[in-house]
């Protein structure tokens, strides 16, 4: 993989991959598939009001402007990282409170994937790099998600910063920042 991405803008990406603002949640996207096949509402359980698409998958882009705020989903969702900057996700759930991070170092522990459990708190934005790194700025992230069963608007729950902020007080300021 390169460390550079030359001629590559988050505006040509939004262009070449036809992204839109993503209601409410921030970033930008675009839905490239949706399973034909649907799943049944009494086979999903409560946490869904009706069928489901078995799965859906989306490019998903965050810029030094937006953020993925803090959400959640009844279904698991995978993330892909495709290329730019590092991402910081944070996750937060009973049993998980703690960061990954999204990049190409998979040496360093960097994720180029990464499933996020039905109802975990989620947020994301973009690592900030600093002035005297080595780390190329692109000044965008490409992802893209697999959501199973499929994502519906319907069961996006977004999160309330200052009701996380105190249930998860150690990480406070970066809710703060993803909400």
């Amino acid at each position: 993989m390169p460390d550079h991405l030359p001629d590559i803008t988050a505006e040509r990406l939004i262009e070449i991959l036809d992204l839109a603002p993503l209601p409410w949640e921030g970033g930008y996207y675009r839905e490239t598939w949706r399973s034909d096949v649907q799943v049944p509402q009494p086979a999903l359980g409560a946490d869904y009001d009706g069928p489901r698409a078995a799965g859906t998958s989306i490019y998903y882009m965050l810029t030094p402007d937006t953020v993925s705020k803090m959400h959640r989903l009844p279904s698991p969702e995978t993330f892909h990282f495709y290329m730019g900057d590092r991402v910081e996700m944070l996750l937060l759930h009973a049993q998980i409170s703690d960061t990954v991070v999204f990049g190409q170092d998979i040496m360093a522990g960097q994720k180029l994937q990464f499933t996020v459990p039905g109802m975990v708190w989620m947020g994301a934005r973009l690592l900030p790099v600093a002035h005297d790194s080595d780390l190329p700025n692109h000044g965008f992230a490409l992802m893209g998600t697999t959501v199973a069963p499929g994502f519906d608007f319907d069961d996006l729950e977004m999160g309330d910063g200052d009701s996380l902020a105190y249930a998860y007080p150690d990480h406070a300021p970066l809710i703060r920042a993803l909400s």
